[in-house]
């Protein structure tokens, strides 16, 4: 080693000169690398006699110092030009913009409904859907023979058994098991898929999606079935929304009511939506039967309650006015592109 090869070197480094980031990596590794001159020299500075290494260690460090700086100073150059040659593009962007998916409607209404019933102090539950005929239709008060059976067109899974097992009709079966296994209060609603026999077409589908409810105390009323449902309807179509229970039938409730809100379009007025009449009808409730709690071993006596249920289709039909149930299932991006502004729950 002397202040020669060290000086020679330290020219080269200064006079250095790199068109492309791959030209300084190799000028890099030449100097600074493993086996580079830098790292070469201060190789052989651990051989040299005590007496010069002061001498030497100071230089060698000062020439690592410049060699560091340069190829800093090159690196920073290049891109500097490389930014001023794509006029300020962000070259980590993505070259292809790339299609946002959105949430299903179907998804958006059930998630609605279920932070409304939150708020009200329900829990949710849910069951299987390949259920047995104990818990969708005996347990509900539909006997064998009952007529209300012809009510449920099902699809039987395992049939000619003593409870053969189908693919659930209503998500009513799981407030059975609810009503099972909880204690006392209950306060629940119960969202899921359901299946039917049916011809499929614009007002109906073998498959869709239920939610219903359940709240079982002592000494529950209708009045509070009314009050629970009116709460609902103006948290879901707006603070102006009126209710009308019209009496019906169900086996698993007595009194039975089918409820229709007022209409969010026309605001009472008529029009095509709601045929004129002012009003859109959206679900069915009652008060539980007490053969039904019976069934479940809960004392009818003592406790009471209501029930409701409702289909999440026909909700979002009326919230943004489909005329077809079909398109729900269909999978066309035109169609559920159209809910990606949908606001959040």
């Amino acid at each position: 080693m002397n202040r020669e090869d060290i000086e020679q070197i330290k020219a080269q480094i200064e006079a250095l000169k790199c068109k492309t980031a791959k030209e300084v990596e190799e000028a890099r590794v030449q100097i600074l690398g493993k086996k580079g001159q830098v790292t070469r020299l201060f190789e052989e500075f651990r051989t040299i006699d005590k007496d010069m290494k002061r001498e030497f260690g100071k230089t060698l460090n000062e020439l690592k110092q410049t060699a560091t700086a340069k190829i800093e100073e090159l690196k920073a150059a290049l891109g500097e030009e490389n930014s001023a040659g794509v006029s300020g593009q962000d070259l980590s962007m993505p070259g292809d913009p790339l299609p946002l998916g959105s949430r299903h409607p179907v998804s958006i209404v059930r998630e609605q409904i279920v932070e409304i019933f939150r708020k009200f102090g329900y829990d949710v539950a849910e069951g299987p859907e390949i259920e047995d005929d104990y818990h969708v239709f005996e347990a509900l008060n539909f006997p064998a023979n009952h007529p209300a059976r012809d009510m449920q067109d099902t699809f039987f899974v395992s049939a000619g058994h003593i409870n053969p097992l189908l693919l659930r009709t209503h998500t009513s079966s799981v407030q059975v098991r609810t009503m099972e296994r909880s204690s006392l209060p209950i306060r629940v609603v119960c969202p899921g898929r359901v299946f039917r026999n049916e011809a499929i077409s614009a007002r109906a589908h073998c498959i869709f999606h239920q939610i219903e409810g359940l709240y079982i105390d002592e000494n529950v009323t209708f009045a509070d079935l009314k009050q629970a449902l009116l709460l609902f309807a103006r948290e879901m179509f707006g603070p102006d929304t009126q209710i009308r229970m019209r009496p019906s039938y169900f086996p698993f409730t007595e009194p039975s009511t089918e409820v229709d809100v007022s209409c969010n379009i026309c605001h009472g007025q008529g029009c095509n939506v709601c045929k004129g009449t002012g009003w859109l009808e959206i679900l069915g409730a009652g008060m539980v039967d007490p053969n039904v709690l019976e069934a479940s071993g809960i004392d009818s006596k003592k406790y009471s309650g209501f029930a409701f249920g409702m289909g999440l289709e026909r909700i979002a039909m009326l919230k943004w006015q489909v005329n077809d149930l079909r398109h729900y299932f269909e999978n066309d991006l035109r169609f559920l592109s159209e809910f990606s502004a949908a606001p959040e729950v």
